[in-house]
């Protein structure tokens, strides 16, 4: 990995488990390059997990929206690129663009809003993070993820059902944010996956999950717009886990 201008950027090649059946990129895989990258750039920058833990706190990431102009394959070499936009009310703004291996074509391209949480309380720290020098103005999307609104009229149907278990679990000790894009992706009608490209991913992350616990995903297409609205329900408490807007 390389730190450039504010900008930090990694090459690497598409690996075959981070490919689907048609050997291109998954969006989940997309989603765990996105999320390691902003680790180790916030930890370039003073307040990576290991600086944030020393004051009980921790960045949790509320929105995401992807763009996918071309997905890229297996074994294909490409570069990965981060950057911080600062902060915009009570959220950090964190792009990523992901482009081919000369860096003319831009493959994957996302915005990201991150929120700075107590650990213990889980309430809201607002803390000034960033000098002006580190921040990057450069747009991979210019708007920020807003909130998914999910059709009134549209027909919600019991889609799937998933019970956190090991594998969903992450180092904070709830389902990590990649494995809510893999439920809503498989949540959306297999024949629709195998045959159509993802062009766009929206999420809003609404509540963390725990081990044990059943996420209920309820769907709703608006199949004229290629559009699948995704929605996570903690079963018993009813509570939102997240809400994804998917458009193939």
């Amino acid at each position: 990995m390389v730190f450039m201008n504010n900008f930090f950027i990694q090459k690497l090649n598409i690996p075959c488990y981070d490919t689907d059946r048609t050997q291109k990129l998954k969006p989940v895989s997309f989603m765990n390059y996105a999320q390691e990258m902003a680790n180790c750039h916030a930890s370039v920058l003073g307040f990576g997990y290991d600086d944030m833990i020393r004051t009980r706190t921790a960045w949790v990431l509320s929105r995401m929206h992807i763009r996918f102009f071309r997905h890229p394959e297996w074994r294909e070499p490409v570069i990965l690129k981060t950057w911080h936009k600062g902060p915009e009310g009570l959220f950090y703004i964190r792009d990523f663009s992901m482009t081919d291996a000369d860096g003319g074509q831009v493959l994957v391209a996302a915005t990201t809003s991150w929120l700075v949480v107590n650990i213990d309380t889980r309430r809201l720290v607002r803390e000034t993070l960033l000098d002006e020098d580190s921040i990057c103005r450069d747009d991979a999307i210019s708007l920020s993820c807003g909130k998914i609104r999910i059709p009134a009229d549209g027909e919600s149907v019991l889609a799937a059902s998933h019970t956190v278990s090991y594998s969903d679990i992450d180092m904070n000790g709830h389902a990590n944010n990649a494995m809510y894009i893999q439920w809503a992706m498989d949540a959306v009608d297999m024949d629709v996956t195998l045959s159509r490209q993802l062009t766009e991913l929206k999420v809003n992350f609404n509540h963390e999950v725990m081990a044990g616990e059943t996420v209920d995903l309820y769907r709703t297409a608006v199949p004229s717009s290629g559009t699948y609205y995704i929605e996570g329900k903690v079963r018993g408490a009813g509570t939102s886990s997240f809400c994804a807007e998917l458009v193939f």
